[in-house]
């Protein structure tokens, strides 16, 4: 049986200048949109690519001193580079410079003209240089561009025109009877009350004061219009023909199931391409969604506002995953999101380190402290376990409604509670606890089996969204991903598997003010290296309080070469029942895992904890402390006040590196 055929696009991205993180939520949210829809089982076609034509890139080529096509050869390379960083998995990615690209414009464009939906007259306007867009002085916002809001320069010239006119009752019609063409519904209801109810004005859709752009081929004066040349790759980039010649893309995967666009160019999309397709006599597509902006504090980025982040930079700090993971969370469905740095490090800690990351390896902790990593399910259950269990099996379900809606934000916020629940069900159900007592050995299988299958569950359908992370979870699992028709029934986990004997750390707790300096000291050498770094700036502190103590008594060479310290980095915390001091922590030093108790609980929480590569003192006698036995020492300073602060080296190093 065949599969079902989905194609979804990204707009291109305008080869300007290298895309910031705002740019990069959009490939991202589209691939998230295609895994999870391969994940349910259709075959997705998934393109993005480059609009490489228009005024403003002919004059930064100008300014730098190259051709149009070199300079849109080097931007275009930077972002494919970003949209591989962030791991998407486009099928296609056009270029608007590509050949068999700019052959179809033509042919478009001469098509349009012979059947007189396309005509020449003489256009005076006000023309903005960065949105390639003429208004008429009744568009302008403070007689500014109404879409960016910069500078317009009067502009008058013989051009060409798509008679808009002869299709917007039929645009109209169809918007009507399609509700779900347009979302979210606040962007339908702009389109609709601003532009198409109140009348469209004809379409300039050539230029003659620039030379880049694909030149009309019956008069050469004229280059096409950016914007006519660029919705047309949606379909030439399935090999879309003029002359009916289309290629078998075209054929199985048009019209597009979902055009994905930032709600800035909803008017070109929503308007004219609808238009430009109804005059070839092409099906529209199915959907077009305008999603919100993501705004860096409280302001849309810009290069002129010093304000933008770049996801390549982000992904330096925090990994990809947790970026993807960033991005696709906290922008809302219809409203602009916020990113700042102090959020991507609170989220860090709570959602991903703490509540994900902790879970997986407490989980598999505990099955190799208990039972050699053996998973088996003995099917001891209690109530306590249905309440996980039907949780565990509703998620999918309300996953793929959340999806099918664009939800994707509140699709991620749901696989989050199952792992909540799952954190949850491991304080209800103490296998700690369970662990002392023989006769409960069924019970604790079975509590750490339900434990893995809901943790599969939620990383199955974690997979659009972090692949990376997902696909770590299930190889210290030992075991694989699950589509999403997999996930009707619970127990699939085969019992008897056997998980890695030493859980990687998938998300390491970060210091907000380590991270601050850590981006300061950055931009200062940006700054500099740029030529441009501010005088007068404050110099560093260096009176800095000290604390002098008692001196022991020396000791020889010797005695210090008897003392064994090395890096050990913390895989797993949890408190000592009835200890107000003690923290138990399993410490991954080398191959090795040591169980150590220390006194630091009201300085640090067990979450805290996990992730920490710490100095250990390795061959302490082992001791029991409050009845557990604790095998090493964490080092830690001591101020005046009695704060305690673990020590960490100072650079990366590997579990297991000596001190010396």
């Amino acid at each position: 049986m065949s599969k079902k055929p989905y194609y979804i696009t990204t707009a291109i991205a305008y080869t300007s200048g290298k895309p910031h993180i705002g740019n990069s939520y959009e490939i991202v949210l589209a691939d998230s949109i295609a895994r999870f829809k391969r994940q349910q089982g259709y075959e997705v076609f998934f393109q993005t690519g480059t609009d490489e034509h228009g005024q403003k890139i002919e004059n930064k080529a100008s300014e730098a001193g190259i051709t149009p096509k070199e300079y849109v050869d080097n931007v275009a390379g930077q972002i494919k580079d970003i949209w591989d960083i962030m791991n998407t998995s486009y099928d296609k990615f056009v270029r608007t410079t590509d050949e068999y690209h700019e052959k179809q414009v033509q042919k478009i464009f001469k098509k349009l003209y012979e059947k007189g939906d396309i005509y020449k007259g003489h256009y005076e306007g006000m023309y903005c240089t960065p949105c390639e867009s003429f208004f008429t002085a009744s568009q302008l916002v403070d007689g500014k561009c109404p879409d960016c809001g910069r500078e317009v320069q009067p502009a008058k010239e013989e051009a060409y025109f798509l008679k808009l006119s002869n299709y917007t009752d039929r645009l109209i019609e169809h918007i009507n009877t399609h509700p779900e063409f347009i979302q979210p519904e606040s962007r339908k209801n702009e389109m609709m009350n601003n532009f198409l109810i109140p009348g469209l004005q004809d379409l300039c859709v050539s230029r003659t004061s620039f030379k880049w752009g694909i030149p009309v081929d019956f008069d050469d004066k004229h280059v096409v219009y950016v914007w006519l040349d660029a919705l047309s790759n949606y379909i030439t980039g399935l090999g879309y023909d003029v002359d009916g010649n289309h290629g078998d893309l075209y054929k199985k995967f048009w019209p597009a199931d979902l055009h994905l666009i930032g709600k800035d160019i909803l008017r070109f999309h929503t308007i004219y391409w609808p238009i430009m397709l109804m005059a070839l006599e092409v099906p529209l597509p199915g959907q077009v969604f305008g999603h919100p902006w993501l705004l860096q504090g409280e302001g849309k980025m810009s290069k002129s506002k010093g304000n933008v982040l770049y996801a390549d930079e982000l992904v330096e700090f925090f990994g990809v995953d947790a970026v993807r993971y960033f991005v696709l969370h906290e922008m809302p469905f219809d409203n602009d999101g916020v990113i700042t740095w102090e959020l991507m490090v609170e989220r860090m800690n709570s959602e991903l380190a703490n509540t994900l990351g902790n879970l997986v390896n407490r989980t598999i902790s505990m099955s190799n402290k208990y039972f050699d990593g053996i998973v088996s399910n003995a099917g001891v259950k209690e109530t306590v376990d249905e309440e996980l269990i039907q949780l565990a099996l509703k998620t999918p379900e309300k996953v793929v409604a959340k999806m099918e809606q664009l939800r994707v934000a509140d699709a991620l916020t749901e696989i989050f509670t199952l792992f909540k629940r799952c954190n949850k069900y491991i304080d209800e159900t103490m296998p700690w606890v369970l662990a002392k007592d023989e006769e409960k050995k069924g019970r604790l299988e079975t509590v750490l089996y339900n434990l893995v299958e809901s943790i599969c569950i939620g990383a199955s359908l974690l997979e659009s969204f972090m692949p990376e992370t997902s696909a770590k979870i299930f190889a210290q699992l030992n075991t694989k991903g699950r589509t999403i028709d997999e996930l009707s029934t619970y127990g699939v986990y085969p019992s008897g598997t056997v998980v890695t004997k030493t859980p990687e750390i998938l998300f390491a707790r970060l210091d907000l003010k380590e991270v601050l300096e850590k981006v300061e000291a950055k931009k200062a050498a940006e700054t500099k290296e740029s030529g441009a770094l501010e005088a007068g700036s404050e110099p560093a502190r260096t009176d800095e309080a000290v604390i002098d103590i008692p001196a022991k008594d020396e000791i020889t060479y010797d005695d210090f070469m008897k003392l064994q310290f090395q890096v050990g980095e913390i895989i797993a915390c949890e408190e000592v029942p009835k200890s107000k001091k003690l923290l138990c922590s399993q410490v991954k030093i080398g191959s090795q895992v040591k169980q150590i108790v220390s006194g630091i609980k009201a300085h640090y929480s067990a979450e805290e904890m996990v992730g920490k590569k710490v100095m250990v003192l390795v061959n302490l006698k082992p001791a029991k402390l409050a009845g557990v036995l604790s095998e090493g020492m964490l080092l830690c300073a001591e101020d005046e006040n009695g704060e305690l602060a673990l020590m960490i080296p100072e650079k990366k190093m590997p579990a297991g590196a000596e001190i010396c």
